[in-house]
Order: structure tokens, then sequence, then C-alpha cells
């Protein structure tokens, strides 16, 4: 193909912000490479115990689903993103029973039940994935439509905390860091959708009432208080995985080991999963991690402009939820790795190898860009009502 007609193609398919796209290309080449070096010792483990997966097989797999998520996200951003609020309703109404029926029926894993098995395929899937993006996307929903209606608490702000409290109530029970960082993410949702500071005292309190006896009646309250009183307690001697991972960050430097070369992830439990950040830091550098962290900052910043270009309160509100929970989740995860926060468990976010999360994380940054696209391109939709305008408020930077 000659190089204008490329373009011209590039420019037809390719819709909406180019420098997110960027972004997300460059965030999905440093993972097969990085995943690919990371996982000799998983490879190792599948061959003693007679199971399938070389290092060029799991690459490969990881490769496939990174490919499938940056397709998903292609044609996420292609549709009229206004689609997924009606959408988001019917996503968490299915969200309910699968965290139920996980929880009940899944597959224990560490101690908790946090995945189902997509039969046929054999593939993982974790239905708070699902519960997450159907989440975000229905709050959003719902604060855009009742912008002239917040301070009706029992028409408008009652059923945001019911939605927030049952899917975070439920997550919760397997899984304390991912419902945390979905509370938080829902807050700062709120507080860009003008709700009341009053109103957001009340949901905080709720949370952590509730939130507090779900951990206690869950799986994971005994893990939670061993991992805080791990990080909080000087005197012990850091958990295993998180002494070799400072070992690794420590033995990087600042130009790094280079490309295939770290020793760590011969040792450290997930070294291609949880603490991928820090074999980047051994074979790269810290200027690798800087390089990383400033990507997702970049990516941070083009989910907000986008949030000020919106046309509509919905579009804003969604892309600024997708963006804090993607970005917020790389923070933790880099965090922890550096010792700034006890260990969670939680992946680092279009990085880290892993199954369907991928697959949900593409169609996350898929809406994203399709808000980018501007809501010009969009006609108005049939009985749309007049309340989603923009938030007329300066605290959400319009």
């Amino acid at each position: 193909m000659q190089p204008t007609f490329r373009l011209t193609w590039l420019q037809r398919n390719l819709k909406g912000d180019p420098i997110l796209w960027a972004i997300v290309i460059l965030f999905s080449l440093i993972s097969i490479a990085v995943v690919y070096s990371a996982t000799g010792t998983l490879a190792y483990r599948n061959e003693l115990h007679g199971r399938s997966g070389s290092v060029e097989g799991i690459a490969l797999k990881h490769s496939s689903l990174i490919l499938g998520g940056l397709v998903l996200a292609w044609a996420a951003h292609r549709i009229d993103y206004r689609h997924y609020s009606r959408l988001s309703l019917y996503a968490l109404l299915i969200s309910v029973p699968l965290l139920l029926f996980t929880y009940f029926m899944g597959g224990d894993i560490n101690g908790a039940s946090r995945w189902l098995v997509i039969p046929v395929i054999n593939q993982t899937f974790q239905p708070s994935d699902l519960a997450k993006l159907a989440l975000i996307t229905h709050l959003a929903s719902m604060l855009s439509r009742r912008q002239q209606h917040l301070h009706d608490f029992w028409n408008t702000l009652f059923p945001v905390m019911l939605w927030v409290g049952v899917i975070c109530g439920l997550i919760i029970l397997s899984n304390a860091s991912t419902a945390l960082l979905l509370f938080i993410t829902c807050l700062l949702l709120m507080f860009i959708g003008r709700v009341p500071m009053k109103q957001m005292l009340l949901m905080v309190a709720i949370g952590v009432t509730l939130g507090g006896a779900g951990l206690a009646a869950g799986q994971r309250l005994g893990t939670v208080v061993s991992r805080v009183s791990n990080f909080t307690d000087k005197t012990k001697k850091p958990q295993f995985q998180l002494e070799h991972s400072f070992i690794a960050i420590a033995t990087g430097g600042v130009t790094g080991k280079g490309p295939g070369k770290s020793t760590e992830r011969n040792i450290m439990p997930h070294p291609y999963s949880d603490f991928i950040y820090a074999i980047i830091i051994e074979e790269y550098g810290m200027l690798g991690g800087l390089v990383v962290l400033f990507l997702y900052l970049a990516f941070l910043y083009r989910g907000l402009k986008t949030v000020m270009n919106s046309q509509g309160a919905f579009g804003g509100l969604l892309s600024a939820g997708l963006s804090f929970s993607l970005v917020l989740q790389a923070m933790v995860n880099m965090g922890v790795a550096v010792g700034l926060g006890p260990v969670t468990g939680l992946p680092l976010p279009l990085l880290s190898m892993g199954g369907t999360s991928l697959i949900f994380t593409g169609l996350s940054i898929g809406i994203i860009l399709a808000v980018s696209r501007g809501d010009r391109e969009i006609r108005p939709m049939k009985g749309e009502p007049a309340d989603t305008a923009r938030i007329p408020s300066k605290r959400a930077g319009y």
C-alpha cells in the first residue's frame, strides 16, 4: 500500500483520539515483550506437571488475547457510545447472579472464588471484570440523566447507592482490593457528577459499614489483615514476593539488565502478572519504569481531555470513570511493587498477562475512544432526555 493510502485507511477506520490509540498500541507491544520474558518459569512448571505451554506458546496466547482486545476496542469505538447506557443495566442484571454463582461455585485459587472456567475454550473468566465495566457505565448513565435532580435523595441518589452497594458488596466477598478500587472510582465519578458532598459522605459511611460486614462474611478478611499488618509493621520481614520485587528493582539500576535478562522472574511467584512492574524495572531500569508511569499518566490525561471535549454529561462521566478505573489500578499495582502499599494481587492493566481481563480492558478503551470521537459525529437519539446536557459545574472542569 502507498503511504497516502495507508494514512487514508487509518483516518477512515481509526476514529477518536489518535494519541490514545498510539498509547494503547505501545502498551500492547511492551506487554508482549515483557510477558514473553517473564513466563520462562511458568513454562518450566507446565513441563514438570505434564501440561502444555511453552514460552512461545504462552506468548502466542497472550498476543492473541491482546489482539482480541484491540479488535474489540476497534469495534466498540465504532458504536455510538450512548447505546452503552442502555446495555449497562442488562450487564448489571447479568453480573449479580454471576458474582453469586462464582462465590459459591467458582474455582478456588489461593483461598478466593473469583473465577469461572468457560467450557470448550477452557478460559478463565472473572465476573468482577464485567461487573466493574457495567457499574461504571450505568452509574455514568444514572448521574447524567439526573443532573437536575441531584438533591432528590430517594429518586436519584438512592438507586445509585443501591447499585454501588450491591456490586461492591458482592465483589468484596472474594476480592477486597478490586471492590475498594471500584468504590473509590464510583466516588470520583459522583464527585465529577456534582453529587452534593453531604450525600457523598453518607455514601462513604454506608460503604465502610457494609464493606466491613462483607469483608468479615467473605473469604479475604484474614488475608487483608495479614497483608496490612505486614505492611504497617516495619519490624517484620517483607513478604516473599515483595522482598524479591525490591531485589529486582535494586539490581535493575538506572538502565536495567537488558531485555530477557531478569533473574528474579525465576523466583517470584507471579512475575508475569502481579509483579510485572518489578520485572520491567529489572530489565529496563528506572528509565523503563518511568516510561511506563508516563504512559499511564498520558492515558489519564487523554481520557480526561475527552471529558472536557464531550458535548454530553454521559460521555464525559463515562470516559472519566473508565479512565480512572484503569489508571488507579495501575498506580496501586506499581505502588505495591515499589513498597508504597500492601500486597493486593491486582494485575497491571494493559501490561500483565491475563485472560478475559484483557478483553474487558479492550472494551473499556474502545468506549473511551467512542466518546473521544465527539458528539458532533453523532446524531441525536430519539427520546434522549434533555437533562443529558453537559454538566454545568466548575468542579467537573467544564
